[in-house]
């Protein structure tokens, strides 16, 4: 064996047993997977990708991303050998119990080296797509020297089982993405037994068919895998590295069996590996020569880090850009849209009204980025004066996805992750559950994403029920961390747009009507959307009821308003564009908005979750059934959501 194959076979069992001690101390936990991709990961981190660990989140480091996060002890064991601060040898004994940095699967923000949240499968390779993409859109605008790395990710059989990963691979071909390259742990072995009793998938022709470069190696050869990663580098394409290993690598009655992926190894067979692999280190110690291999492959980047942070350093616009930082008056443009909404009443409908948003919003704020699953004519997500994000032309603010909302999820994120840009997309709001599991997980991380979902009622009509989401508003409430935005004009909706861009932590929702409404505001001095809900249209006597609405259906109270003012009873009319902010102004401010008066809530959707608005005294006009097909007020009278039905509910309650 070769000086240098004896020093990666340390540090790759120092990954293994940190990672397998770890597991057995806390009686739960995935040792296969760090075991066999331990001489992988020794090798990538050891010679190849650029981090700091006394800079971990230094803009131009290399982006790592474990796809199959249920091997989170392989990432943990190597921040720790690395030399990240912000991890100790605690940290990994402490691995899986409550309030532990080191949780189950990596968390974003617990450990300062953890690029992304992993473990619902599949999503970390396609949000790996839009970390590399991001880092194209980016050099393109600055240049090699100011951005310039690689994006790796490790994924197993489970994240190329899941149908995202085919949406995401294949524009990660398409888009050309020659600086993502993904380590796939093929070692034929699923949580019920051999890959073959549930796939017959050739990988290698599946990536080749979608413009990938693949490499076949062994896994557990050094010299393969660092000829593998050199030639990936070199590649026009983006690199599939195929890594034939053993899972659980070194346990000798469990290696390459179901029984070592998901369930400690016990003590007798910890015992075992560490003869077998001639292992003498006490529990949680690493011997010295492996530790200062570890360290030193923690330093290999400081000179390109101290490089980079001169140069950056010198470009006042770059670190502006990397930041989020917005312009100066980058909403003016957007406060002078209120006001010419309200002076010139413009009927128009939600969708419409974000596209004369993003109008102003493109051009002020360089880091957005937009784009549509196939649907931006109807999304209105394409704004003036933006261009197509291509292969060969990567500077450029909007995104093709085609036909795939499961990847443009994902990819959001990874945008977001990446940093220096602002992403949106869009789809009908029903289409939305195709992007549930990102949308998640974007919620989980406290990531700025913006989705853009249009067609928000039983307002789209003919296309009837597939099309119309009922359960949606409600079941993006019940999520935490996302601001699920419902607009009743083109005022609502920009302040919806200024809210959601200011707000670095929490993903937001725009849910946007086909169907035209008035503009309801009568002034915009104030974000009145910033407080959740707020009286859009005040009684003019003693209050008898209060209505409250959302989206569409503001003007439908309005309306209601009128014609209960013409029968004497005077009600306020509460627009409710964000239940979430809503619910965090204080108790008296709710209170003064809702009256102690009966309350009647009217939306186009589920009534779950207005009933404690609205309390025992008072009802909910809504839809707990599926849609029909048919003109859009028709279907609204099918469902009562009328001014008659309106009136005569207050009528009821008073």
């Amino acid at each position: 064996m070769s000086l240098n194959s004896q020093k990666y076979q340390q540090m790759a069992n120092a990954i293994r047993f940190l990672s397998a001690e770890a597991i057995e101390k806390a009686k739960s936990g995935h040792p296969g997977m760090p075991l066999g991709m331990a001489d992988v990961a020794a090798v990538l981190f050891g010679k190849y990708l650029n981090v700091n660990p006394d800079a971990p989140r230094w803009f131009n480091r290399d982006r790592f991303v474990l796809s199959a996060g249920h091997g989170s002890m392989l990432l943990y064991s190597l921040f720790y050998l690395l030399g990240y601060r912000d991890i100790t040898i605690e940290d990994i004994k402490n691995f899986r119990q409550l309030g532990a940095k080191t949780a189950g699967h990596p968390e974003f923000g617990h450990l300062s080296g953890i690029d992304m949240t992993t473990g619902p499968l599949g999503q970390g390779i396609s949000s790996a797509v839009g970390m590399a993409l991001a880092e194209r859109v980016i050099n393109a605008k600055f240049g090699d020297l100011l951005c310039n790395h690689y994006t790796y990710a490790i994924c197993g059989d489970g994240c190329l089982m899941e149908g995202i990963s085919e949406e995401a691979i294949s524009l990660a071909g398409l888009w050309k993405l020659n600086k993502l390259i993904v380590f796939w742990d093929n070692n034929n072995i699923t949580i019920d037994g051999t890959v073959d009793k549930a796939s017959c998938t050739d990988q290698i022709a599946r990536f080749k068919a979608v413009g990938w470069n693949t490499i076949s190696i062994n896994g557990h050869d050094y010299a393969q895998i660092e000829t593998a990663i050199e030639t990936a580098q070199k590649s026009d394409k983006p690199t599939l590295i195929a890594c034939k290993t053993t899972i659980g690598f070194g346990a000798p009655n469990k290696q390459g069996t179901s029984k070592v992926h998901g369930a400690p190894l016990g003590a007798d067979e910890l015992a075992m590996m560490k003869q077998n692999l001639g292992w003498t280190a006490a529990p949680f110690e690493v011997p010295v020569d492996a530790m200062a291999a570890w360290r030193a492959a923690g330093q290999k980047a400081a000179a390109r880090y101290e490089q980079w942070e001169q140069l950056a350093g010198q470009n006042a616009e770059f670190l502006k850009y990397i930041n989020n930082e917005l312009p100066q008056n980058w909403d003016k443009a957007l406060n002078e849209l209120k006001k010419q909404t309200i002076k010139e009443q413009t009927k128009v409908a939600t969708r419409k009204a974000s596209q004369m948003c993003l109008n102003d919003l493109v051009r002020f704020v360089p880091q957005m980025i937009g784009g549509s699953a196939d649907l931006a004519a109807s999304n209105l997500t394409f704004a003036d004066g933006m261009k197509t994000i291509t292969a060969s032309d990567y500077n450029g603010n909007n995104i093709m996805y085609g036909i795939r909302e499961h990847a443009m999820g994902a990819i959001l994120n990874g945008l977001a992750l990446h940093g220096g840009v602002i992403p949106y997309g869009g789809t009908f709001f029903v289409f939305s559950d195709y992007l549930r599991p990102s949308m998640r997980l974007a919620a989980l991380m406290g990531l700025r994403v913006i989705y853009v979902l249009t067609h928000d009622s039983i307002g789209v009509g003919e296309d009837g029920p597939t099309h119309q989401p009922i359960e949606h508003l409600a079941s993006y409430r019940a999520m935490p961390n996302i601001n699920v935005f419902r607009p009743c004009d083109v005022v609502e909706t920009a302040e919806a747009w200024q809210l959601a861009v200011l707000n670095e932590k929490t993903p937001s929702i725009l849910a946007l009507s086909r169907q035209s409404v008035p503009t309801l505001r009568e002034t915009a001095d104030e974000n009145k959307t910033a407080k959740g809900g707020y009286i859009i249209s005040a009684a003019q006597g003693v209050i008898k009821a209060t209505l409250i609405a959302t989206g569409t259906e503001v003007s439908l109270a309005v309306d209601a308003q009128k014609q209960l003012r013409n029968l004497g009873i005077e009600v306020n009319v509460v627009s409710m564009p964000c239940c979430e902010l809503f619910d965090r102004q204080s108790e008296e401010y709710r209170r003064a908005v809702l009256g102690s008066v009966p309350r009647i809530a009217i939306e186009a959707g589920s009534t779950f979750g207005w009933h404690k608005y609205v309390g025992d005294n008072g009802a909910v006009l809504g839809i707990d059934s599926f849609g029909a097909s048919g003109k859009g007020d028709e279907v609204y009278a099918h469902f009562g959501l009328t001014v008659e039905n309106v009136v005569k509910t207050v009528q009821k309650f008073i």
